[in-house]
């Protein structure tokens, strides 16, 4: 099989925060992937723009130590480094003043695509916004993607939208979640939408729930001030896993583009009912070993911020009313694993009696790591002695079924800033997509507040806290086993 890359037309891409680790550890190296790829133009220039005083040759330098750093060694051409440094310039830009700007304004060339990345914090969107227009870098045609955080409540949200609509329109602001370019994520909405065999049966009518995990094995490390305001609701519920949630639930879209794609992710969000507090467990890791507690590395003693977050979720509408979604996120546990597990109800009478046992499908899509998809079918143990019935996969681990084209399959940054150049906004989020999504978690997160309960604890290296097993067992379900 042979993989199809599809180039794009020359562009000005502007990073501001050009030197900072994002650029550093992923925006430039995804680019240089797609340099090798071929799918960048021979006219394509990428500028990096940050505060530090650096000369052009001083900035591919350190994108050249960037590059051997983050990449495999395997893709580290030297030519290929060489030829893509090239395409590098450097502008120091005050965003907040005039420094730079007019230099930026010379750089960018006329009538092609221009992009602006804004790897800043979100405080830095206004200012950049308004100077962009006021120094004429950007016109109706060009493209702004902004990262997460987008707001840390409703309020934000809507105050950093507006901001940004001051400047750009809706169609012009790429609101870049990386989990959206995740190839798996992708084929979720491929196996939903492409197969006769699934949509018929992905309904509350024959699915008995559906489990969601993202377990992190590494604490909050130097994000321990930042995630203390946060916290696992606001840092990975409220965007990462909505969109799981969006596209495991949704209605089957008109046609696979932007408007129809997203206006079925926001119709999930609005159906999501306010869940119980019975039906929310917080947890927070402590210390174990030489390993410091989350208290300690968030450098608040009395902290009562969530490192876990476990919920059951319903879903008020037709395809999913009755049908709980389970999530769960947690940073310190025991293996770092992302699923989505759509757990289908059992037959409705076992022909084969009790000795057979009970059995039923499950669909799982794992996103990290070793992508891929598995559905569990139920067939005879083999051998004689009666018919007894035991569940094997039906696996599509990618990197066995696509071979080396898996391992050269692009990330999630390579292919949503490819997505960017193109103009394609599918896999970004929409602003009334964003307030919907905080307008659901604010009063969550108001609830615990108002109480000031604090998590349970829970020991590094475990599944979480003991309380996350009941919110299963209540039903008589269990979670499933988390593994690396």
């Amino acid at each position: 099989m042979v993989s199809r890359v599809i180039p794009v037309d020359d562009f000005d891409l502007v990073i501001f925060g050009g030197t900072g680790d994002l650029a550093r550890r992923k925006i430039l190296p995804g680019l240089f992937r797609r340099f090798r790829a071929g799918q960048m133009p021979p006219g394509a220039r990428i500028v990096g723009a940050a505060r530090s005083e650096m000369t052009t040759a001083a900035y591919r330098k350190t994108i050249e130590g960037a590059l051997k750093e983050f990449l495999d060694e395997a893709d580290c051409d030297p030519k290929a480094i060489k030829s893509f440094l090239g395409t590098l310039d450097y502008v120091r830009i005050d965003a907040t003043g005039t420094a730079g700007w007019s230099e930026l304004a010379k750089l960018l060339r006329p009538d092609i695509i221009r992009a602006f990345y804004f790897s800043v914090a979100p405080s830095l969107f206004g200012p950049l916004a308004e100077r962009l227009h006021k120094h004429r870098c950007a016109g109706s045609a060009c493209r702004i993607v902004v990262e997460k955080p987008f707001g840390r409540d409703l309020e934000t949200a809507q105050a950093l939208n507006a901001t940004l609509a001051e400047h750009f329109n809706e169609g012009q602001i790429y609101r870049i979640d990386h989990y959206l370019g995740k190839e798996t994520v992708q084929n979720l909405m491929a196996v939903r939408f492409g197969n006769m065999l699934f949509e018929p049966l992905w309904n509350a009518q024959h699915v008995d729930h559906v489990q969601i995990t993202v377990a992190e094995t590494v604490g909050v490390n130097g994000r321990g001030e930042y995630y203390d305001k946060s916290g696992a609701m606001r840092d990975m519920v409220q965007n990462h896993i909505m969109q799981l949630i969006c596209l495991i639930a949704m209605e089957p879209p008109s046609r696979f583009d932007p408007s129809s794609v997203r206006d079925e992710k926001l119709k999930v969000i609005r159906a999501l009912d306010p869940p119980e507090a019975s039906d929310i467990v917080r947890g927070q890791y402590t210390g174990g070993g030489e390993a410091a507690g989350y208290r300690e590395e968030a450098g608040n003693p009395g902290s009562t911020t969530e490192s876990y977050i476990a919920m059951k979720l319903g879903i008020s509408n037709w395809r999913w009313a009755g049908t709980p979604f389970y999530l769960r996120t947690g940073k310190r546990l025991r293996a770092r694993a992302s699923e989505i597990a759509v757990v289908f109800k059992d037959a409705p009478h076992s022909i084969f009696g009790q000795d057979a046992g009970r059995h039923r499908n499950i669909l799982t899509i794992r996103l990290q790591p070793n992508e891929g998809i598995q559905l569990g079918v139920t067939i005879k143990e083999p051998g004689p002695g009666g018919m007894r019935l035991i569940d094997v996969p039906l696996d599509m681990t990618f990197a066995d079924a696509l071979g080396p084209e898996a391992d050269d399959a692009p990330d999630a940054y390579e292919r949503l800033i490819m997505d960017v150049i193109r103009g394609d906004q599918t896999l970004f989020m929409r602003g009334d997509e964003v307030e919907a999504a905080w307008a659901w978690t604010d009063p969550i997160v108001e609830a615990w507040t108002r109480s000031g309960e604090r998590p349970h604890e829970y020991e590094p290296g475990s599944t979480g806290p003991e309380e996350a097993q009941m919110l299963l067992h209540r039903s008589g379900r269990r979670w499933r086993e988390i593994r690396p």
